[in-house]
């Protein structure tokens, strides 16, 4: 199926500036995310006048990841809830992959918080019950995401009460498809104990990556950081994070352990998603209503500019960088060996500070 000789579908062209794996010329406003392997742009179905956004996919960058794809797809025919980017149709021409994605178009989670001149612990909690929800949804399915960070949750619309949506399944996982779940994948700073550990890990690892995510939305910072991968690394390994003062002094203390409760080094002690939703800063009433917007907008904007956490690289990079640092399987004790005191620096950064978004895996990068 080719979209552009196609009766049903037309491309939104602009005044050229951006030129698409399909050849076509299209302004940059028009070309949602131009990545390593794809590129997604808005289109219409002209029988309706739909909008939605197609990712293209040239088939020959797609040699020897075929299974990959072919995961994200399987994942996301199986799933349907109303805070995951849908799949709605899959079209093939002789060159190209096009998945045919629901449109969202209210922008990324960090972007719209910073717009914000008023943000609470209560809307942070809202935010989180809406994660919590979808991806205890896809834990029902069997499926496991392996990726979630701020940058995969986008709003729906523009709209000040817009829903967040999950999107960005490809490096998802379906449960009981014959193979335990070993695989260093993610992104470093979101990233669970157990997969850097390189041990078999379970869904627990997206409740981990939940609550870092908890975490930057209360403060503006990630609990983890080091310019170094090693000791960033060895802080994860082993849940060495605080509650930075004058950061956190206005955040409730059932925030904190809601927190602690998700970034819990154990995964068997770890709170899945259902027991999440049952906490009270998620179902009570303890989530603050006090205006944090001011600082936590400040550190957001130090510690997440676009130009440094939509970074991407490829995972043999990655992956060899470990093996020079001497982690690979003997990851761990290595880890728990090395020197206490080289891990001094604390997380609440009084400079700007971007962590390295480096995916464990190969992916259609972004």
């Amino acid at each position: 199926y080719i979209f552009d000789t196609s009766p049903c579908w037309e491309w939104l062209e602009g005044k050229g500036a951006c030129k698409g794996v399909d050849g076509k010329m299209r302004s940059k406003k028009q070309s949602l995310f131009l990545g390593a392997f794809s590129e997604v742009v808005m289109a219409r179905e002209k029988a309706t006048g739909k909008m939605v956004a197609i990712k293209c996919i040239p088939k020959k960058a797609l040699k020897g990841k075929e299974t990959s794809i072919e995961n994200e797809i399987a994942v996301l025919r199986k799933i349907k809830h109303e805070n995951i980017v849908a799949l709605e149709d899959i079209y093939e021409s002789s060159n190209h992959l096009y998945l045919i994605m629901q449109l969202v178009s209210g922008g990324e989670l960090f972007d719209r918080i910073v717009e914000k001149g008023f943000y609470t612990e209560m809307d942070a909690s809202r935010l989180i019950r809406q994660v919590l929800d979808a991806v205890n949804y896809l834990h029902s399915m069997g499926i496991v995401h392996r990726d979630l960070k701020p940058e995969n949750l986008l709003y729906f619309n523009p709209h000040d009460e817009s829903k967040i949506m999950i999107s960005d399944f490809g490096l998802s996982k379906m449960e009981g498809t014959g193979d335990v779940m070993a695989t260093a994948c993610g992104t470093p700073g979101y990233v669970a104990p157990e997969v850097l550990a390189q041990k078999p890990y379970s869904k627990a690892v997206d409740c981990w990556s939940i609550g870092v995510i908890a975490y930057i939305l209360l403060c503006g910072y990630p609990p983890f950081y080091d310019e170094n991968d090693s000791k960033l690394f060895e802080q994860i390994l082993k849940a060495d994070y605080e509650f930075d003062a004058p950061y956190w002094d206005d955040i409730s203390d059932s925030a904190k352990d809601f927190i602690s409760c998700l970034m819990e080094k154990d995964p068997e002690k770890r709170f899945t998603c259902d027991q999440a939703l049952q906490h009270p800063w998620i179902a009570g009433d303890t989530a603050l209503c006090k205006n944090i917007h001011e600082s936590v907008s400040r550190q957001m904007r130090k510690n997440f500019a676009k130009s440094k956490w939509r970074q991407a690289f490829n995972a043999t990079a990655v992956i060899r960088h470990m093996r020079r640092l001497q982690l690979g399987t003997s990851f761990g004790s290595n880890i728990h060996s090395a020197n206490p005191s080289s891990n001094t620096q604390s997380r609440a950064p009084a400079k700007s500070q971007s962590v390295d978004c480096a995916p464990l895996s190969l992916k259609d990068c972004e």
